[in-house]
């Protein structure tokens, strides 16, 4: 039977145009998905940055909740109610979350690099006698008797395989020399090496 809705070449263009007044199943699937992901990475962080995000109160006990749940099937119930919590906030209670987020990133990106720029200088320490001479310089209250000591006895764990206890005592001398200097204007070559400016 002839639909008299259809013109001789098939649909009218009014249907097409009702049919993508709303997002598609595909469009609210992916932002479903990127909201449980949201979820999860709130219930991975520890209770103390999850008290300081902006979110409503029930959002907030519901992560607090699957954080303290072990039990595999639990976890997972409670996560998927987590999820669909998250459906329920408003673009803007979404958009405050994400840049508290992203600033924990932003945050541990520099803690990374910090920490590598710290590890290419103890190795510097251990490849080059001259680097003793440089950090003290920059650091006159430095135990240049002891740091001497654990870089002998760096280079002995290496050169025998054994556990490197000596190398990561100078790793936290360092970062104390990084943490008490801070202020310290670092030296070029360092700008050059590391793109660190903490010392």
């Amino acid at each position: 039977m002839v639909n008299p809705n259809r013109g001789a070449v098939g649909f009218k263009s009014s249907e097409f145009e009702q049919q993508y007044d709303r997002p598609s199943k595909s469009q609210l699937k992916r932002e479903s998905t990127a909201l449980q992901v949201l979820g999860e990475e709130l219930v991975s962080q520890p209770k103390e940055r999850v008290m300081r995000v902006p979110m409503p109160e029930d959002v907030r006990e519901a992560i607090l909740e699957c954080q303290k749940i072990k039990d595999h099937e639990g976890r997972r119930r409670q996560m998927q109610f987590v999820g669909k919590k998250m459906r329920l906030l408003e673009e803007d209670e979404i958009a405050a979350i994400q840049k508290v987020i992203d600033s924990w990133k932003g945050a541990s990106k520099a803690e990374t690099a910090a920490m590598h720029a710290l590890e290419k200088r103890r190795d510097k320490l251990l490849a080059d006698d001259n680097a003793l001479t440089e950090l003290k310089e920059r650091h006159p209250e430095v135990d240049v008797q002891q740091l001497r000591t654990l870089i002998r006895n760096a280079r002995k764990e290496q050169a025998e395989s054994k556990p490197p206890k000596a190398y990561r005592e100078i790793f936290q001398i360092l970062k104390q020399l990084q943490a008490s200097g801070a202020a310290a204007a670092p030296s070029a070559e360092e700008n050059d090496d590391d793109g660190t400016d903490q010392e």
